[in-house]
C-alpha cells in the first residue's frame, strides 16, 4: 500500500456535484467578482470566526501584506515573527518595505514564545505576526501580554477553526489572516484568502486596499493599495465546504490520535494536538534521525514531507538583508528534526492503520 501525504482528488470527487452546481450558478448569473457568493461567504466566515468583518482576498500571503499595510507598517519599521513558518510572513513583511525581526519558538508547541517575543521587541517594532503552526493555536494570552499596545496579526493559514475558551483563530489579534489554498483545512479550488477583524476602521482600510486603494471607483483614496480579490467561484466553493469544517477537523485530530496510540513508550517527541485548540492541519513528528525515519517510512509506502526545511533567517535571499547574526536555537533544532506524516480527512481506515503500523514498526526497530 502507498499512502499519499494528501489527495485533493478525493475531496474534489466528494464535492463534485455541489461544486458543479455552484459554478453553474456563478456562470448563469454572469457576475464573477464582488457578487453575492463573496458576500455570503464573507458573512458566514466572519460569523464562524466570531469577528465582525471578513474580506475575501486573492491568497493568504496577500492577506498578511494587506494587514500590515492597513496597520501602517512600511519602510523603516520592524515586524517580529517566527522563522519556522515557511517564509510566508517574511514575504509579506518584505513586500511592505519593513524588516523582519525573528523571535524563537516554544520547544513544546513550536509556535512563537512569548518570552522570546518580549526580548525581540524594539522601539521600531510596529507589528507582530504570530503563526498558528500545524493547526495549533499559539499562546495568545502570553503573546498579547508581551505585545502590549503593539498590534498583533494572526497568521491562521493552518488553523481554520482552532479555538480556545470559545474564541477561534483570527479573533484574538487586531487582524486574522487566512489562506484557502486547496490543501488547507478549508480549501478552495485554487488560490484564495481572507482577512478578518472586529475593528470597523481596519475593515474599511482593508476593503479599500484590496482594490487599488479606491474610495469611489477609480478614485485612489488610500496609498498602498493593490489588486487582491476573491472570485465568486472560490467564494461559492468555500461556502459549501464551510459547514463540514468542524467535522473534518475532528477527523484530522482522530487520525493523529491513532498515530500516537500506535507508538509504544517512550513516546517520541511529537508536536502534538491538544483538544480543540489544534485542528491538526499537519501531523508532525520529531526525530533526531529524520532521514532514517523518512527512508523507513518510504520503504513502507508512506509519503512524508518537511514543513519547513529551511528557517527564514537561513534563506539565501534574506541573508544580505539581515542586520547581523540571528540566534534561534530552538527553531534550528526543530527545523532539523520535523517530519510530516499523511493526515487528511479523506484518508481511509486502512491507510490510517497502515501509517500507524509503519510508524510503530520504525520506532520498535530503529535500525
Amino acid at each position: 500500500m502507498r499512502v499519499p501525504l494528501n489527495d485533493l482528488q478525493r475531496a474534489c470527487h466528494r464535492d463534485g456535484d455541489a461544486i458543479a452546481a455552484a459554478m453553474a450558478r456563478v456562470v448563469a448569473r454572469g457576475r464573477v467578482l464582488f457578487g453575492p457568493e463573496t458576500a455570503a461567504f464573507e458573512a458566514a466566515f466572519a460569523a464562524y470566526c466570531g469577528t465582525s468583518h471578513c474580506l475575501g482576498v486573492g491568497n493568504g500571503t496577500d492577506a498578511l501584506e494587506l494587514a500590515l499595510r492597513a496597520l501602517g507598517v512600511g519602510p523603516g519599521d520592524e515586524v517580529v515573527t517566527v522563522a519556522n513558518g515557511g517564509f510566508y510572513a517574511t514575504t509579506a513583511i518584505l513586500a511592505v518595505g519593513a524588516r523582519p525581526r525573528f523571535a524563537d519558538i516554544d520547544p513544546g508547541t513550536l509556535t512563537l514564545s512569548p518570552v522570546a517575543l518580549a526580548g525581540a521587541l524594539t522601539p521600531r517594532t510596529r507589528a507582530i505576526i504570530v503563526t498558528h503552526l500545524y493547526g495549533r493555536l499559539a499562546d495568545m494570552d502570553g503573546v498579547l501580554d508581551a505585545a502590549g499596545t503593539i498590534p498583533v496579526i494572526e497568521d491562521c493559514a493552518q488553523a481554520h477553526g482552532a479555538q480556545r475558551r470559545g474564541r477561534r483563530a483570527g479573533a484574538f489579534g487586531a487582524i486574522g489572516c487566512f489562506s484557502f489554498y486547496p490543501t488547507k483545512n478549508l480549501g478552495a479550488l485554487g488560490d484564495a484568502g481572507a482577512v478578518v477583524t472586529s475593528d470597523a476602521a481596519l475593515a474599511d482600510r482593508l476593503g479599500a486596499l484590496r482594490q487599488y486603494g479606491w474610495g469611489d471607483k477609480y478614485v485612489v483614496a488610500r496609498a498602498g493599495g493593490r489588486n487582491s480579490r476573491m472570485d465568486e467561484i472560490q467564494a461559492a466553493v468555500l461556502t459549501l465546504r464551510l459547514p463540514a469544517l468542524d467535522d473534518a477537523n475532528a477527523r484530522r485530530r482522530a487520525i493523529i490520535a491513532r498515530y500516537h496510540a500506535a507508538v509504544p513508550a517512550p513516546v517520541p517527541d511529537w508536536a502534538s494536538p491538544v483538544g480543540l485548540d489544534d485542528v491538526a492541519h499537519l501531523a508532525v513528528v520529531r526525530s533526531p534521525d529524520r532521514a532514517r525515519l523518512a527512508a523507513a517510512l518510504a520503504r513502507a509506502g508512506v509519503d512524508t514531507a518537511i514543513h519547513y526545511p529551511v528557517p527564514d533567517h537561513h534563506q539565501p535571499a534574506l541573508r544580505p538583508l539581515l542586520a547581523g547574526p540571528v540566534s534561534l536555537p530552538v527553531t534550528e533544532q526543530a527545523t532539523a528534526q520535523i517530519l510530516t506524516l499523511p493526515c487528511f480527512p479523506e484518508m481511509t481506515e486502512d491507510e490510517v492503520v497502515h501509517v500507524a503500523a509503519a510508524l510503530a514498526d520504525v520506532w520498535v526497530h530503529p535500525a
